[in-house]
């Protein structure tokens, strides 16, 4: 599809390559340097990093990562941010509570979370009355969602989750022309309101998150005449990506740097493989560098055919924590990538776990070049795994690209 006058939020969405990379080479710097004099939890982690060295995805990428796991045990031993925000817990407007408990921070300026833009694609913005029904009990959602409406000029209705039929009623009653939760929601409501009766035909816009939007779903509410697209987005971090009407993947917000990279490590992967997203934001009040979010998705190639010019993703693909205990031994995604470290003859490795009567069974599948010596690796295994297990050789590229390094085919029932 074609962009048409008027179809960006804002200049940033249509930047040359060469603008970005400028771009970059000055945001990122200012950032890390942001992070190292105001946020206290990168003293040990950055305390050897020149900011003004940090001018571009290579080397952004030597940075170490920040996992949520370490932000959870800050948090607990330092302050309810850990030392990771550029601003005493007192100075934000709002501080929110996900589980683990994770404290996140908030703010009531424009468009804090950067929610606006995914909105703004999703033809969402003045004249239209948007119930929002994430959850504004102690997790950001509701408030998330809330900020970026104000960004585009929407009404509020501040639905939250729940009381169904008021749901359908209050719909009714304010005129709503929009929806944000997630996506199998609206079809609660929609549902209620047929059983009740009542048109909730001016709601013909949706931009919903928090869950997967399967495309038969997305067909029925297109029947309804509901244009319905999706975003990607933590509590953390805000907005990562979002869809545009061109429906192809999702494009990565203006104001964060993603990096997809081999789960369990911080090398980033080759374009359009599989592996786990890590975002820098460069929110200069919460400046999360390198954060690992745990989810899996790769990079589309290409630009958007709506006009738009930054990295796309393909958008949620599932989680990156692979972790499996087999005969009795915790083996980790960082372990299996250490294999492919020890041999330059191997390009990628995928651990296979199954069950071989009563007992586990572990296989090694490794794309190798022809000559690679299965009795080294077979010893570098039991080495690094402090497991044995079969080394099967294959072709380069011949294993699945779904981000997999260790592959639990057991069975529990």
């Amino acid at each position: 599809m074609e962009a048409e006058v008027g179809a960006f939020y804002d200049e940033l969405e249509t930047r040359s390559a060469d603008q970005r990379a400028a771009d970059l080479a000055t945001a990122l710097p200012a950032q890390i340097a942001n992070a190292v004099k105001h946020a206290g939890g990168y003293c040990a982690s950055l305390n050897d990093v020149n900011p003004a060295d940090v001018v571009d995805m290579a080397a952004l990428a030597k940075l170490p990562m920040l996992r949520k796991s370490e932000l959870g045990a800050a948090q607990k031993k330092v302050t309810p941010l850990g030392g990771y925000a550029a601003r005493q817990v007192a100075e934000f407007d709002h501080v929110f509570q996900s589980p683990g408990p994770i404290y996140e921070p908030g703010m009531r300026g424009r468009d804090w979370w950067r929610m606006g833009r995914g909105l703004f694609a999703a033809g969402i913005g003045k004249g239209d009355v948007v119930q929002n029904c994430f959850s504004y009990h102690l997790t950001p959602a509701g408030m998330m969602f809330e900020n970026g409406c104000a960004a585009v000029g929407a009404t509020v209705l501040p639905a939250g989750t729940g009381q169904t039929e008021l749901q359908v009623q209050a719909a009714l009653a304010c005129g709503v022309t929009a929806y944000t939760g997630t996506p199998d929601y609206l079809k609660i409501i929609l549902d209620k309101a047929d059983e009740m009766g009542v048109d909730l035909s001016r709601l013909t816009k949706a931009c919903v998150g928090g869950g997967a939007l399967f495309p038969s779903l997305r067909q029925e509410y297109a029947d309804r005449g509901i244009s319905c697209l999706q975003g990607y987005g933590t509590a953390d971090l805000g907005s990562i990506a979002y869809e545009s009407p061109a429906m192809e993947g999702m494009i990565v917000d203006e104001g964060v740097i993603v990096e997809i990279v081999t789960p369990g490590t911080g090398n980033p992967v080759a374009e359009g493989e599989v592996g786990e997203v890590v975002v820098t934001t460069l929110n200069p009040d919460y400046p999360l560098i390198r954060f690992a979010t745990g989810d899996m998705s790769a990079v589309l190639t290409g630009q958007s055919p709506c006009g738009r010019t930054n990295m796309r993703i393909k958008g949620w693909m599932g989680r990156a924590d692979q972790t499996a205990k087999i005969k009795g031994m915790f083996v980790r995604p960082e372990q299996v990538a250490e294999l492919v470290v020890r041999h330059d003859e191997i390009s990628k490795v995928r651990v296979v776990v199954s069950r071989d009567g009563e007992a586990d069974h572990m296989e090694v599948l490794c794309e190798a070049e022809n000559g690679a010596d299965i009795g080294k690796i077979e010893a570098t295994v039991k080495d690094v795994l402090k497991l044995r297990g079969a080394v099967l050789l294959h072709n380069i590229g011949s294993l699945p690209n779904d981000g997999k390094v260790i592959d639990d085919q057991r069975t529990y029932d």
